[in-house]
């Protein structure tokens, strides 16, 4: 089998892809790049390629990769005073009071 050949993704995979890189497109990111890091994220999430019924029916993929962002985000937001957040909060709803 090539490199790059996708037989060996069932359905779900293809479909998770396709979803992530048109994400990353929306994002601003090259076709190829963004197709590149969407497989990068289905093999990281389901560490790799599965044949339908290969893993027993109705199994759960898992969302590992998918995950990190909100891990990262919590992190962030823990480390701040109480002050820090509410002041920000201050910020944005003024923000989108002007916008309004």
């Amino acid at each position: 089998m090539p490199r790059g050949d996708k037989s060996k993704y069932t359905d779900k995979q293809v479909r998770k892809a396709e979803h992530i890189e048109g994400s990353y497109e929306q994002r601003g990111v090259p076709e190829k790049e963004a197709e590149r890091r969407a497989w990068a994220t289905v093999n990281k999430d389901d560490k790799g390629g599965k044949k339908p019924g290969g893993s027993g029916r109705g199994k759960s993929t898992g969302h590992s990769a998918s995950h990190r962002g909100v891990e990262i985000g919590g992190r962030a937001s823990a480390s701040r005073t109480p002050a820090e957040r509410s002041a920000s909060a201050r910020k944005a709803a003024a923000t989108r009071r002007k916008k309004a």
